[in-house]
């Protein structure tokens, strides 16, 4: 992967998780971070799945939009999920 496709993917996971946490609601800076962090991780993940199994939705150059989407996504529901989890 270029880096220009590596920043690009870098500014596109952050976009989602700050999207997500304006749609959540808000709930302060440590919040935020967690979701900008968890974006980042599932669009990575979401990424290295799509090439190791060889699947490609929306490609985008040496991006996998689609998958790195979906697994942003999904990282992003289920951590929040686990976050709002109290101790009890």
């Amino acid at each position: 992967m270029t880096l220009p496709a590596l920043l690009f993917a870098l500014l596109v996971a952050l976009f989602y998780g700050a999207i997500f946490h304006l749609v959540r609601g808000g709930g302060g800076f440590w919040r935020l971070l967690l979701y900008l962090s968890l974006s980042v991780f599932g669009f990575a993940m979401g990424h290295l799945l799509g090439v190791w199994r060889g699947w490609i939705l929306i490609p985008l150059g040496a991006l996998n939009m689609g998958l790195s989407s979906v697994g942003s996504l999904v990282v992003l529901l289920f951590g929040d999920w686990l976050s709002r989890i109290e101790a009890g």
